[in-house]
């Protein structure tokens, strides 16, 4: 792994991290499945809309 060179890279680094986690980790066991495969839809939309 490397390293961050600063601590404010860290931190840029793990601000983005938590948002992207957060989208993704839906906590399957909360939810009914058909409730999760929308979910999980509606994630990778917004995804392929923020990296286009």
């Amino acid at each position: 792994m490397r390293r961050f060179k600063s601590p404010n890279q860290a931190q840029l680094f793990l601000t983005n991290h938590a948002a992207v986690s957060n989208l993704f980790n839906l906590g399957r066991h909360l939810t009914s499945a058909g409730h999760y495969r929308r979910s999980r839809t509606v994630a990778f939309a917004t995804w392929r809309a923020v990296v286009a």
